[in-house]
């Protein structure tokens, strides 16, 4: 190992045994959250990106799937309660072909396919029911496709037929719809999946096709339409024509001075209604004229006889009789004439939720409506709601103080929360500083307390001074009590002086002085300096 980083080490493992509890814990913790850190990282960095293989699947295709995929030893990941298999996405594009090369997933047999497999000894009564599976499963699939549609299911209500005209019925249809997870279907989209269903069967008609979703509303009712129930159809009513009338006075007034009700009264019954009517045109003879004429010209007595005719009237052997009393002719006509008139019969069916009537009231705030011509409100509410004298329905309108209570309640109530919401900020804030400054505070004393450690530490190794003094690293000096004092007898004689130290062992002492001074001051400026001495005692050697 290379010196600087064995020293390295030492001075590491020595700043370490100098922690103290509390240290080496908040070490320890910080050493596992960021080794917990660059694991998530990587493995989020590493894990494979995964897309849809197969969605709707039946639970059978996708046990089939599934044990494809665990052939080829593939990651999976299912979802949709098991309908949707997730793979990673470089291996969306194979797997897809190893599936269809397999089959999977196997289709049921629906639509016209069910025909493929009638066969000659088929009784009349299996193919009717095998044409109306076919019908209703290719129904099914072609709403399918709708946006927002996930599944659909389609029953076919068909009569028999008859040779009697008044025993013919319509056939109905029932679709049942579910769609995707916050999809809501429109009103054009329940009215496409209606037409598409009644033009599929040969008398059907509109109004015989019921649509309803997975929540069990009622999005076209037979016999009324997509019209739902009159519930519905009041309630939009008033929303729309509330919403129309609103506009308008808050564009007129300004938002908040005015305040609109709309009662709706909707008739809850349904109905079929037959009306004929018959129209001519002015100055048009009558429907029915019937005239006849008689002429006789000629002499003769007035009781010439003859042969009664159809009105009993004697008519003559001939265009002229001769009486016993002269010569005469007889001329007789009649005109019928039947004049055409036109007719019209109408059949109508009348769903429930027609409006019969409606209320409309209107309040305007009294402080903006200084100088206001109610006349031209009027009239303008009337005309946006669509009120109708005749019809029976009702318009208020009305200048009336409004109270300021609840604004000034709701106005208080916001300020209260807006003060509550800054001092919880504040609050916030001010904690988040004083963590922050507590592990600032922490993370400098643990840098300064090891920065100390790392220089009151003094790492001595054995080293060569100049060839004749080898310097050890010296160990703790004793600890010498003091000897008890004894009185000694006086010596007449002088004690004799110690001799002195010769100049190599004053050079040496000087030196380790010397390095003892250097190494309490600046201990890595003298870990070179005795480092370059070793390399030169070694380059001597």
């Amino acid at each position: 190992m290379p010196p600087f980083v064995s020293a390295a080490w030492r001075r590491f493992s020595a700043t370490v045994q100098g922690f103290t509890v509390g240290q080496r814990t908040v070490a320890i913790i910080g050493i596992a959250v960021l080794a917990l850190g660059a694991f998530a990282l990587v493995s989020w960095l590493t894990k494979p990106s995964y897309a849809p293989l197969f969605t709707g699947l039946q639970s059978s295709d996708a046990s089939a799937v599934v044990q494809q995929l665990g052939k080829d030893n593939v990651p999976y990941q299912l979802t949709d309660g098991g309908s949707t298999i997730l793979v990673p996405q470089d291996k969306v594009y194979d797997e897809r072909l190893k599936a269809a090369s397999a089959g999977l997933p196997s289709a049921p047999a629906t639509g016209y396919s069910l025909l493929d497999k009638m066969g000659v000894t088929s009784s009349q009564f299996q193919q009717d029911v095998t044409y109306k599976r076919a019908i209703e499963g290719e129904l099914a699939t072609t709403i399918s496709h709708l946006d927002g549609v996930k599944s659909a299911s389609v029953q076919l209500a068909i009569p028999d037929k008859t040779v009697f005209t008044s025993q013919q019925t319509d056939p109905t249809a029932s679709v049942f719809i579910e769609t995707q997870p916050g999809v809501t279907l429109t009103s054009d989209k329940v009215d496409a999946i209606v037409h598409l269903t009644s033009a599929s069967m040969p008398g059907m008609k509109a109004t015989d096709v019921s649509v309803v979703d997975s929540q069990g509303n009622v999005l076209s009712a037979v016999g009324t339409g997509m019209t739902g129930n009159s519930s519905k159809l009041a309630s939009d009513y008033q929303q729309q024509t509330q919403s129309a009338v609103q506009a308008v006075l808050d564009r007129v007034l300004g938002p908040g001075n005015a305040t609109v009700a709309v009662i709706p009264d909707v008739d809850q019954q349904s109905a079929q209604q037959t009306s004929e009517t018959f129209s001519s045109a002015n100055n048009t003879a009558p429907l029915s004229q019937s005239t006849t004429t008689e002429k006789y010209t000629g002499t003769g007595a007035s009781g010439a006889s003859g042969v009664l005719g159809p009105d009993n009237i004697a008519v003559p052997s001939g265009t002229s009789t001769a009486g016993p009393g002269g010569n005469g002719t007889y001329d007789s006509t009649t005109d019928t004439k039947d004049n055409a008139i036109d007719k019209v019969t109408e059949d109508r069916t009348i769903p429930a939720g027609a409006l019969k009537k409606q209320s409309v009231s209107v309040a305007i705030n009294q402080s903006a409506a200084q100088g206001l011509n109610l006349q031209n409100i009027n009239s303008l509410v009337s005309a946006a709601a669509g009120i109708d004298a005749k019809r029976g329905d009702v318009l208020s309108v009305q200048i009336v103080p409004f109270s300021t209570a609840a604004a000034d309640q709701a106005k208080a109530a916001l300020a209260q929360q807006q003060a509550d919401d800054a001092a919880k900020a504040q609050q916030a804030m001010w904690t988040n500083i004083m963590w922050a400054g507590i592990a600032l505070l922490a993370l400098i004393a643990v840098a300064l307390f090891a920065w100390l450690r790392a220089r009151r530490a003094a790492i001595r190794e054995p080293l060569d001074l100049g060839g004749s003094i080898v310097f050890d690293e010296l160990p703790e000096p004793a600890v010498i009590e003091a000897p008890t004092t004894v009185a000694l007898p006086t010596i007449a004689e002088p004690v004799p002086a110690l001799p002195d130290p010769g100049a190599e062992v004053l050079d040496a002492e000087r030196r380790r002085a010397q390095v003892d001074r250097l190494g309490g001051t600046d201990p890595q400026k003298t870990a070179e300096f005795l480092r370059g001495l070793m390399d030169e005692s070694r380059a001597g050697v």
